[in-house]
């Protein structure tokens, strides 16, 4: 499965979101998924497969409970490819911070206008 397969889905999305702040319990993961998308728990631990299975999250066993955390290495694919449109993104950005800077100092009053109040 190509990485953006996988990244379409906005529960599998919450999950790694989830896992990006840090390693995971199974139930954790279970609990915050079906409350803020009211699925049932066989269908998070489905996601939590298709993840594990195309490489996106590691799990290990600690006593019963699975702990699962983010394996960063397919992600890099979606980056390569999200790397070519960059440039439009960072010259709509720089152009944005030039605005901001000029509205700033627009707004900046002149030392006439400070003596004068």
């Amino acid at each position: 499965m190509h990485a953006f397969d996988i990244l379409g889905d906005p529960v599998r999305r919450r999950i790694l979101e989830l896992l990006a702040e840090g390693e995971q319990t199974a139930g954790a993961i279970t609990e915050v998924v079906r409350r803020d998308f009211g699925i049932s728990q066989p269908a998070v631990s489905q996601h939590l497969r298709v993840l594990r299975e195309n490489g996106f999250t590691t799990v290990r066993a600690e006593g019963t409970r699975r702990l699962y955390a983010v394996d960063a290495t397919p992600l890099r694919e979606a980056d390569l490819w999200l790397d070519r449109f960059r440039a439009f993104w960072n010259q709509r950005l720089d152009a944005l911070a030039t605005e901001i800077a000029r509205g700033k100092r627009a707004k900046k009053p002149s030392s006439d206008e400070e003596r004068n109040t």
